[in-house]
Parts: structure tokens; C-alpha cells; sequence
């Protein structure tokens, strides 16, 4: 399959699903449109910005179990304003101090600090209302996968990794509180996007397991790419600066493995994601495409 050609369209619809839940707060029919600042803020960073990684993996997740319709959009677009929130924060001068995020100035460079830490509240909690809003799903299913979601991006996943990984900058650490670090920071809440994804579509305990370890995998190897390329990687195409953990003595595998063991186990990972999906099928395809891109992409 074409696999950039799926990501550009199913992007383009989650970018679509996006403009309708934040619209430009000049325009018309929008009854939240003020604080228009607020909105503006939250506009810079969430629309027409980054890969939607999860969210695309939560859409074929739903369509790799035999899921219809447009019902897991708003999940995906939870998922998104979730990232994208922490991306905000991430950025801030106490966090990471960057300037520039998916090729633009970051939120608090263009709105000031302030607004920043409440553009990142504002789309975190925005999320899960988005998400709960009533439609025809079950709302037991509804409530298992925001309960899923929530811990994935609470003290249990991003924000207990994030902290982890503050705490660990400057100092010796050992490979498995690099492991928490990734899989809590960035690989929690891709585990929870394809486990979305199944879950709404309807999918078995056999799939959801195999998936389960699909997105394990594919989560912990989305970070160790990004170490790599933080490395080697280049700015015009990342959109940021690199070389910035290096600098500020990150927990990397990287920093400590180097890059040759660092690309190996990444490519492991991808491996045992994809073996896991052989026996389910055509569906599973962009899955297992995904995976690849997801090793060999360079921003």
C-alpha cells in the first residue's frame, strides 16, 4: 500500500475534524469564541500542525477490527489536543525552553508564558470533552476508553514519564529508568490510541491483546527514533532545534547505547509489532505500514 498517501488522507480528515472543534474564533457560529486570544493560542499549535500519528493510528486500529462510520473521530481528535497540549508544555522555558515547534514559533514565543500553560490546560481539558460528548456509542465503552486515555496521559503515563525524565536530566542513569522514561512519556499514550481504536471498533481479547503488544512496541521505538534523529536529524525537517538533549544530558537511548544499538533496537521493536499481526489479515496492513514509517521517517 501507499502508505504516505494514507497518512495524507487520513490526516486531512482529522484536520477537518479539528477545524470543527476549534474554528477561528473570528468566524461565525462559534459560540466559544472568546477569550479570542485563548483560542488563537490554541489554534497556533493544534491546527494544520504535525503527523497525528495517534490519532491515525487510533482510525486504523477502529478500521483494522472491522469498525464504520466516523465514530472514533472524536477520540482521535482527544488524542491529539492531549499531544498537542503537552507539546505546548513540554516547550514551556521551565520544561524543555524551546523556541520552535512543527516549524513555527512555539505557543509561549507568540502568546507570551502565560498563555501558553493555559492554552495546554484548555486543550487538555477540552479533550475529554470532546470525548464525552453523547453520540450513539455505548457510554460504558465510552467511559472505559476515557478512563484508558486519562491514565495514559496522567502520573500513571506522559506526565510521570515527563517527570522522570526531568529528573533523570544531568545524571547517570541505568537502561530500565530509561525504559520508564520512554514508555510512560511518549509510548503510553500511543499504546492507548490503538487500544482506542479497538476497543470502539469492537475488536476480540485475542486482538486487543495482539494489538495491545503492537502498540507497546511501535510506542517505546517512536521515542528511540526521536533520540536518533534528535542526533542526527535535521532541523528543517524536524522543526525544531536538535541536538537539544545532548546539551542538556537527557536519559537517551542514545546517550546510552549510542546510535548504531539505539537503530537496532528500534528496528526490533517494529519487527516483533508486525509478526505479532500476521495472522489477522489485509486489515491490519496499514498497521503494519505505519510501523515501518514510523522507524524510517526523518522529522
Amino acid at each position: 500500500m501507499d502508505i504516505q498517501r494514507y497518512l495524507r488522507e487520513k490526516k486531512e480528515i482529522v484536520d477537518a475534524a479539528l477545524e470543527g472543534y476549534c474554528p477561528d474564533p473570528g468566524g461565525t457560529g462559534f459560540e466559544m469564541d472568546y477569550p479570542p486570544s485563548l483560542h488563537r493560542a490554541i489554534r497556533h499549535s493544534l491546527v494544520d500542525g504535525g503527523k497525528r500519528i495517534r490519532p491515525i493510528l487510533s482510525m486504523a486500529a477502529f478500521e483494522a477490527v472491522g469498525g464504520k462510520g466516523d465514530g472514533i473521530l472524536p477520540f482521535a481528535c482527544g488524542l491529539e489536543m492531549i499531544h498537542t497540549y503537552s507539546l505546548i508544555h513540554d516547550d514551556l522555558p521551565a520544561i524543555d525552553n524551546d523556541d520552535y515547534r512543527r516549524g513555527r514559533p512555539s505557543c509561549h514565543k507568540v502568546f507570551g508564558e502565560a498563555m501558553g500553560i493555559l492554552a495546554g490546560d484548555g486543550l487538555l481539558t477540552e479533550a475529554f470533552r470532546v470525548m464525552t460528548t453523547p453520540t450513539s456509542v455505548d457510554p460504558a465503552i465510552v467511559l472505559e476508553i476515557v478512563h484508558e486515555i486519562a491514565r495514559a496521559s496522567g502520573i500513571s503515563g506522559m506526565v510521570g514519564g515527563q517527570v522522570a525524565d526531568i529528573e533523570s536530566e544531568g545524571k547517570e542513569v541505568d537502561l530500565p529508568t530509561v525504559q520508564y522514561i520512554h514508555t510512560h512519556k511518549t509510548g503510553a499514550l500511543i499504546l492507548a490510541s490503538v487500544r482506542t481504536g479497538v476497543k470502539l471498533g469492537g475488536g476480540n481479547e485475542e486482538t486487543l491483546r495482539a494489538l495491545t503488544h503492537y502498540g507497546q512496541r511501535i510506542g517505546l521505538a517512536f521515542q528511540i527514533v526521536d533520540d536518533i534523529l534528535n542526533v542526527e536529524g535535521k532541523t528543517e525537517l524536524l522543526g525544531k532545534r536538535t541536538g537539544s538533549d545532548l546539551f542538556k544530558g537527557k536519559a537517551t537511548y542514545p546517550s546510552l547505547l549510542g546510535i548504531d544499538s539505539s537503530r537496532r533496537m528500534a528496528g526490533e521493536l517494529m519487527e516483533s509489532a508486525i509478526d505479532v499481526l500476521h495472522p489477522f489479515g489485509a486489515g491490519v496492513e496499514p498497521l503494519k505500514e505505519i510501523a515501518k514509517f514510523i522507524i524510517l521517517r526523518e522529522s
